[in-house]
Parts: structure tokens; C-alpha cells; sequence
């Protein structure tokens, strides 16, 4: 895979298994900020209010920079971080895990805690459907009307998103392109006679 690429998932998922009489609920979402991942918390405990413990890890960022894991009252490092390591394994980012467990009345041990919220995390991720996205870069053109032709000839040549276009005697445009084709695509606009306004990823 790419530098500038990265895997997540397309859309949530929700399976479900038993483990000695407790019952493992997993689900899997994308997400972009940890707000979101907030948002599907709350959902859950507002959802299943009844349930033992809700267990979860996530990963954000193209190269998963920011990450957490949070075992919910189980034994230290028996839940969250068996559910982290499942994306880890996978290579997954821009992903939320929850597992929500209904206690049976039969304790599992570390080990088996261990084993159960792994089994349902992969489980969740299995039933998945596995995207590879882009990192982009935005990109803010400005340029006179008169050099049009050399600026489009070079938008045609490096093929980037357009996200907006205003044309007037002073024209701008807003493009997205992949990170790795950025750097070649400023340089031809450049040449062509635009201005970079204020470049973002």
C-alpha cells in the first residue's frame, strides 16, 4: 500500500456472539474525529443502558496517529486492548470498535476475557467491507483569466479533484488532489502562471 493511503471500513456493521453465557454485542463504524466516535458512544449506552460493560477502541488518522482503548470496567488490558490490537493486526484506521457484554453469570478469566472481546472485535471487522481511501491534499488556485488555457491544460495533465471554480478577470479554484501528485501539481500551476493561496492537507 501507499504512503499516502490508508484502509478503513465503508459502512457499520453490528454481529453478535455468546461466550459461556454471556452475550457479546460488537459494532464496528468509520469515523473522521472524535466527536463522532462520541456521538456512536452515547448511542450505544443510551441504547443498551442495561448492559455490563461497553468496551471500545479506535483508531484515527491516516497512519492510525491517534488511538485509544478503553476496557469499561473489565480487568486491565482484557477488552479494549484485544479490540485495539484486532484493528492494529488488520490495518485499519479511521475506525471505532465497540463491544457491549451482557454478563451471563459465568466469569470468564483473563484469558477467556481476552479471547472474547478479540473473537468479536474480528468478527465485526470480517463482516466489514474494507476500503482503501486516499490522503488528500486541498489546494487553493488563484490566477488570471489570461493564462486559463496553460492552467486548465495542467489540470487536465494532473487530473485533481475540483471541489469549486470562480471565474472572473482574477479566477480561483479550489482543488484536491493525492498527496503524492500535490508537490507535481503546484509546480505545472505555478509554471502556468497561478497563485498557491493557502495550501491545507
Amino acid at each position: 500500500m501507499e504512503e499516502d493511503s490508508y484502509l478503513t471500513i465503508e459502512a457499520p456493521v453490528e454481529t453478535a456472539m455468546r461466550e459461556r453465557s454471556s452475550k457479546f454485542l460488537s459494532f464496528i463504524y468509520p469515523v473522521e474525529t472524535e466527536e463522532e466516535i462520541k456521538t456512536c458512544l452515547d448511542a450505544l449506552r443510551k441504547r443498551y443502558f442495561d448492559a455490563t460493560h461497553h468496551c471500545y477502541a479506535w483508531r484515527l488518522g491516516p497512519h492510525g496517529e491517534k488511538f485509544r482503548a478503553n476496557d469499561d470496567g473489565e480487568p486491565s488490558s482484557t477488552a479494549g486492548k484485544p479490540i485495539l490490537g484486532q484493528l492494529l493486526s488488520n490495518n485499519i484506521t479511521d475506525c471505532l470498535i465497540v463491544v457491549v457484554r451482557y454478563f451471563g453469570g459465568t466469569k470468564l478469566g483473563v484469558p477467556g476475557l481476552i479471547a472474547a472481546y478479540k473473537e468479536s472485535a474480528a468478527d465485526a471487522i470480517a463482516q466489514a467491507v474494507v476500503v482503501e481511501r486516499t490522503v488528500d491534499r486541498r489546494i487553493k488556485l488563484i490566477f488570471p483569466y489570461l493564462v486559463m488555457n496553460d492552467v486548465m491544460h495542467a489540470i487536465k495533465e494532473w487530473q485533481p479533484d475540483i471541489k469549486s471554480q470562480i471565474f472572473d478577470n482574477l479566477c480561483t479554484m479550489e482543488l484536491s488532489i493525492r498527496e503524492s501528485k500535490a508537490d507535481g501539481l503546484i509546480e505545472k500551476l505555478k509554471k502556468a502562471g497561478g497563485t498557491i493561496a493557502d495550501e491545507e492537507e
